[in-house]
């Protein structure tokens, strides 16, 4: 994917998963990004077009951990049907 810069922050998006959910013009999004040339991790934030909220990266053993958590919680039934 292409390697971009916003305001002195480079960032290149390594994968792009997909919309999590909108919110106005803002999709949050799963992708996993190297930021300012670290390792690629998993990222978790809204973006608009090149603009990018606040959000949370995660490393893979951090992904799956919130994966099952999410699943333990389903399990639950936390989330509403």
């Amino acid at each position: 994917m292409a390697k971009k810069t916003t305001d002195e922050i480079k960032y290149e998006v390594v994968k792009d998963y997909g919309v999590i959910a909108t919110k106005g013009d803002y999709e949050l999004k799963l992708q996993k990004i190297a930021w300012n040339g670290r390792e690629a991790k998993y990222d978790i934030r809204p973006w608009k077009d090149d603009k990018c909220g606040k959000g949370a990266t995660f490393t893979d053993e951090e992904l799956k951990g919130l994966y099952d958590k999410l699943k333990e919680l389903d399990k639950k039934g936390i989330f509403k049907k």
